[in-house]
């Protein structure tokens, strides 16, 4: 949505360098208007909804998605009636079914969902994730081959395949059908295999946001229909497929899905399915992770979704697959202890890498940080933590950003992009033109594997083919305010009612308010890298604000000097439930500081 190109409280640009505007234009604040008017919700709340988007006639429906509505046609993705013939085929005989998921989250919520389907259909099924150091991304030969020895006629990846031509090969070779279920954006030509995958370019089902897990569950569907269809439940059962939606909805948020339409339904009733903590696996996760008080899309994506992930990044990739199929209690609990374990490992080597990050990155951009994109290098560095080395050095500069692990001749690394600048599009653009041996993804997140004599000209480039996308996105990136508060506001039914928009996410922005001219009372360190502030406003009355991972940061630098200063400061705000409590938690976005003579 565009920004009313008036600045907010005179902020032109805060300590991060951005100006800040209402993220409503004065049609959005006729639109806030007509939504209280015509619905009887709070004001607040209907500039929330009035902001993203949300017009008077939708916004009730819009805070209670329903499947019903949002769920698509199956088969109007492309490949699916034909995946699904070939699924009830499997199923109807008996075949065994080997899984092949990705190492990530959304690859293993996507291979749990479909085991959970064919356990449920008594059909025989594997289940392969690959190792990340010794096997890389997605399908290969090698175990293909090891699954077909074990007797099975289908290969079903889960997001992953969609270029994975020699080992697809090799799996018709061996007498093996492939159905592909993926979101990654996919090339002009397929391998052999029924590829599903909404972002082919041969799909117009216009659900290219989903995630694998979100794909996984409409092929399900689907499959269940057809099952239905051909009497295979008359003498058994069906299952209740809604019963799956926590692991669609941990996907969606951990691989950063839009949180809008069928994606933020998966989500909105898949948190709601995951208060019951039915589930051993992530009841489990839940309790090492110290997720308090009704699960939040915030648990999923900073608290089960990393845990999860550190399998895959520096340990066993298959444990998270595993955990979210368990039904025992005390497996669950020893699977969600290590897990937590190597995800306090993964936290210190980011740190590591981080920081050898910084050093290069600063000294690349230089003192003015001129230049598109970060790229860095290390010798080191594991290519299973390159990612989020990536999303910081985005985070912190503002640009996209690339983290290569070096391994001899050859570098494996992520990027992660910022809004309004494709980075798959780049990637693959780069692969066409053989500037590097191989890479793929979507808009905001990349892999790539090159040589080490490519890297210069692999950075030279993306300078040049994103140095517009970059500068414009950048211009627009000024901080998009939802409405004003003070501290005396900032109360739990405030906060309750602002989270019936959510859950917030990716395209779902987190409601930022801005405290206008509020005393910085006191700053105090707290964690490993985190502030906490003690604020004032003009009325007296007083909140703690939390700065996270701040200490490297302008952001960390400005508030070491603010003490006893003025400042408008713009946070976000949820609740906290502790010890039967619940008291609002706000989180420090970005801060100005009043000119002298500003204000009484």
């Amino acid at each position: 949505m565009a920004f009313d190109r008036r600045v907010l409280l005179g902020v032109e640009s805060s300590v991060l360098g951005r100006p800040w505007r209402s993220r409503l234009d004065a049609a959005g604040d006729a639109r806030a208007l007509a939504i209280a008017q015509q619905t009887g919700l709070p004001d607040l709340l209907s500039r929330v909804l009035a902001g993203r988007g949300v017009a008077p006639e939708t916004a009730l429906g819009y805070l209670d998605p329903t499947l019903r509505m949002l769920l698509p046609e199956p088969f109007s993705l492309t490949a699916m009636q034909e995946a699904t013939e070939r699924l009830v085929r499997a199923v109807e005989r008996q075949e065994t079914i080997a899984i092949f998921g990705d190492y990530d989250v959304d690859g293993a919520c996507s291979s749990a969902l479909l085991a959970e389907f064919f356990d449920y259909c008594g059909v025989p099924r594997l289940i392969h994730i690959p190792d990340r150091i010794t096997e890389g991304y997605g399908p290969n030969a090698e175990a293909i081959r090891a699954l077909a020895a074990r007797g099975a006629t289908l290969l079903v990846t889960a997001d992953c395949g969609t270029t994975s031509h020699e080992p697809f090969a090799e799996a018709r070779r061996l007498g093996m059908d492939v159905v592909v279920l993926d979101h990654h954006q996919a090339p002009e030509v397929l391998p052999e295999a029924i590829v599903v995958n909404p972002n082919r370019q041969d799909d117009v089902s216009g659900q290219g946001a989903l995630c694998a897990a979100g794909v996984a569950f409409v092929a399900l569907v689907a499959l269940n229909r057809a099952l239905r269809q051909r009497g295979f439940w008359r003498e058994r059962l069906e299952p209740d497929l809604l019963r799956s939606l926590d692991l669609v909805a941990l996907a969606t948020v951990a691989d950063v899905a839009p949180l809008t339409g069928l994606n933020r339904a998966f989500v909105v009733k898949g948190l709601a399915l995951m208060k019951s903590r039915g589930r051993a696996g992530l009841r489990a996760l839940a309790d090492v992770a110290g997720v308090n008080g009704p699960p939040r899309a915030f648990h999923l994506g900073f608290l089960l979704g990393p845990r999860i992930n550190a399998g895959g990044r520096i340990g066993d990739a298959a444990l998270g697959a595993k955990l979210l199929l368990l039904s025992d209690e005390l497996e669950a609990a020893a699977i969600a202890a290590e897990l937590d374990r190597l995800n306090g490992e993964r936290q210190i080597l980011e740190k590591q890498m981080l920081q050898e990050a910084l050093a290069e990155a600063y000294k690349q951009l230089g003192p003015a940080e001129q230049g598109a994109v970060v790229l860095t290098a290390g010798e080191d560095w594991l290519p299973g933590i390159v990612g989020l080395v990536a999303a910081r050095l985005k985070e912190l500069f503002g640009r996209p950003a690339f983290a290569l692990a070096l391994d001899g001749d050859v570098a494996t690394g992520s990027a992660r992009s910022i809004q309004g600048v494709d980075l798959g599009r780049a990637v693959r653009a780069a692969v066409e033109r053989g500037l590097i041996v191989k890479g793929g993804g979507h808009a905001m997140a990349a892999g790539v594997t090159l040589r080490r004599d490519q890297i210069e000209g692999f950075q030279s480039f993306l300078e040049e083919m994103l140095a517009e996308p970059v500068a414009r996105a950048r211009a627009e990136a000024g901080l998009a305010v939802d409405g004003l508060l003070t501290a005396s506001a900032c109360a739990p039914a405030l906060v309750e009612e602002i989270e019936k928009a959510g859950p917030f996410g990716s395209a779902n922005p987190e409601p930022v308010f801005a405290l206008p001219e509020h005393r910085i009372n006191d700053v105090q360190p707290f964690g490993a890298d985190h502030l906490r502030l003690r604020v004032q406003a003009g009325d007296g009355a007083r909140m703690e604000i939390a700065a996270f991972r701040v200490a490297q940061s302008p952001l960390g630098a400005a508030l070491a000097k603010g003490r006893g200063e003025r400042a408008h400061l713009a946070c976000s705000l949820t609740l906290d439930h502790w010890g039967g409590r619940t008291k609002v938690s706000a989180r420090l976005v970005d801060l100005a500081f009043c000119k002298p003579g500003a204000g009484g």
